[in-house]
C-alpha cells in the first residue's frame, strides 16, 4: 500500500496537542484523521513526526499514513484544497508527498528546530503568541550559555520527569537567542531529537541567566548535576513553534 507524506502547519491554541490521547479529546491528530478519512473514502491512521503539547505550535510539521490510493500525490493539489476547506482554520494542510514503503516521520527525521518567542514590552498583539518577560535581560549572557548547549550530551536536566525514554542524549547543533527588535526576542534551537518539555525548560533556565539570578558557572552545574529540579521554571506553551523537520532526500518519491 503506498505510503504518502502530510506537511503542514497548526496554531496549536484550542488543541489538546498533537497526539490521540484516550482521555484527552480534541487534539489535532485525531481532527486530520477524521477529515483524511472522509476525503479518502477509507479509514486512515496517520503518524506523526513528535508530539507537542497543549498550547504548542507547528509551523512546519509531517505525519506519514498509507492509503489504497496508488496515485493521490498526483491529485495532491485537489486533495489539499478539499482537506483545507474542511479541517478548522486553526490547521492549514501544505503538502502531501509519495513516500518510500518504509519512510517514517518520526524516526526518519534527521533533525528537529523550534522557536521560542518572548516580549519585553506589553503588547495586546502578542499576548498569545509569544512570552511577555519584564525587566531587564542580558542577551548576551543568555547567548553565552546557549552556545555551551552544544557541547552537552545528556540533557535529564530538561527533561520531564518520569518519561518513557530510553536515553536523554541529545546532540543540540543550534542554539540562539536573536533580536527582532527593540523588545522582540526568538530562542532557536535545532538537535537530532528533543526531550519532553526540553525546550521550554532550557528558555525559563537561560531566563534566570538573562535575568541574573544565575551564572554561566552555575548554568553548567545545573547540567551536571541531571537534576530537573535545579534548572528553571517551564516557560508557557503558547510562545513554543516547532519550525522546521528536515529528511533524507532519499525517502520522498519523485514524479
Amino acid at each position: 500500500m503506498p505510503r504518502y507524506f502530510i506537511q503542514l502547519a497548526y496554531n496549536g491554541a484550542p488543541y489538546n496537542g498533537w497526539q490521540v490521547q484516550d482521555n484527552t479529546p480534541h487534539t489535532v491528530q485525531q481532527l486530520i484523521q477524521e477529515k483524511l478519512s472522509i476525503i479518502l473514502g477509507e479509514p486512515i491512521s496517520i503518524v506523526g513526526c513528535g508530539r507537542t503539547d497543549t498550547g504548542v505550535h507547528a509551523k512546519d510539521y509531517y505525519a506519514h499514513f498509507d492509503s489504497a490510493k496508488a496515485n493521490l500525490h498526483l491529485e495532491e493539489s485537489n486533495c489539499v484544497y478539499k482537506l483545507n476547506k474542511i479541517l478548522p482554520y486553526e490547521i492549514a494542510i501544505k503538502k502531501i508527498q509519495l513516500v518510500s514503503d518504509t519512510a517514517n516521520a518520526r524516526f526518519d527525521a534527521v533533525c528537529r528546530s523550534y522557536e521560542y518567542f518572548i516580549h519585553q514590552r506589553k503588547n495586546p498583539f502578542l499576548t498569545n503568541t509569544s512570552y511577555y518577560v519584564h525587566g531587564d535581560l542580558n542577551i548576551k549572557a543568555m547567548n553565552e550559555a546557549a552556545v555551551y548547549l552544544l557541547t552537552v550530551v545528556d540533557f535529564t536536566s530538561f527533561s520531564k520527569l518520569n518519561t518513557q525514554t530510553k536515553t536523554n542524549n541529545c546532540a543540540v547543533t543550534q542554539a540562539e537567542w536573536v533580536k527582532l527588535n527593540d523588545d522582540e526576542f526568538v530562542f532557536k534551537i535545532t538537535a537530532n531529537r528533543f526531550l519532553h518539555n526540553m525546550v521550554r525548560s532550557i528558555v525559563g533556565t537561560l531566563l534566570q541567566i538573562g535575568k541574573e539570578k544565575m551564572t554561566l558557572e552555575e548554568f553548567k552545574i545545573v547540567i551536571a548535576n541531571k537534576n530537573r529540579s535545579d534548572a528553571g521554571m517551564s516557560v508557557p506553551a503558547h510562545a513554543l513553534y516547532l519550525s522546521h523537520i528536515q529528511y533524507p532526500n532519499t525517502i520522498f518519491i519523485h514524479g
